[in-house]
């Protein structure tokens, strides 16, 4: 039987964030007077919690720096960056396929929730997931599918997608299914190391993959 709750990462599985992630990350650190990253070189950063991110990037251990340029990086992301995100191609076929086939969407992302939804609405998928959990600082995404499921809107047989190894662990924490998705920032190795069920090469295996 299809799964009948399909919760989806946000940032490398859904969209693309890099661009606006790396220069709203480059306009923190400016204000920091801080050296500016490549682009190539922030994509890494895509993934893990932001708050390790910023203790990397300011070399500090004060968290007075940590935290302004969390800050500033937010402001300048909810103002430009959301919009500056690339909708991978395929992804609004492969969504409306699975909800075609009777199955509930959701979005689990480390990312807070109020950007997360105006990314949705500005490529005009919001009205097709059930539910949007936003992340925060010191909120990990086992933790947020965790909420989920003692809330009732996952369970054992729902699956989580996503393109980072974390997304594989916090659903298998939780009794989830997980499919890993290869076109985003986790590599084959990486996804692969953590045993999800299904790997997707392109958007348009997922729902071949989890209605089978």
């Amino acid at each position: 039987m299809p799964p009948r709750v399909v919760v989806f990462d946000l940032d490398g599985t859904i969209s693309d964030p890099l661009l606006g992630f790396a220069r709203s990350i480059n306009h923190a650190l400016r204000l920091q007077e801080l050296p500016e990253r490549m682009h190539a070189d922030l994509a890494r950063l895509i993934g893990p919690p932001l708050y390790e991110s910023a203790v990397e990037l300011t070399g500090s251990a004060d968290p007075t720096r940590h935290n302004r340029l969390i800050a500033d990086y937010r402001r300048r992301y909810g103002e430009q960056g959301y919009a500056e995100n690339t909708l991978y191609d395929g992804i609004p076929e492969a969504l409306a396929a699975l909800r075609g086939a009777g199955c509930t969407l959701g979005l689990c992302t480390s990312k807070r929730a109020d950007f997360a939804e105006k990314i949705l609405v500005r490529f005009g998928l919001r009205e097709l997931f059930a539910f949007v959990s936003g992340g925060d600082i010191g909120v990990h995404k086992w933790q947020q599918l965790e909420a989920l499921r003692s809330a009732g809107a996952v369970d054992d047989t729902s699956v989580m997608v996503g393109d980072r190894d974390v997304d594989i662990t916090s659903a298998h924490r939780n009794g989830l299914q997980a499919c890993g998705v290869l076109w985003g920032f986790g590599s084959h190795a990486e996804l692969a190391a953590e045993r999800p069920r299904h790997l997707a090469g392109a958007p348009s295996e997922l729902a071949t993959l989890l209605l089978a």
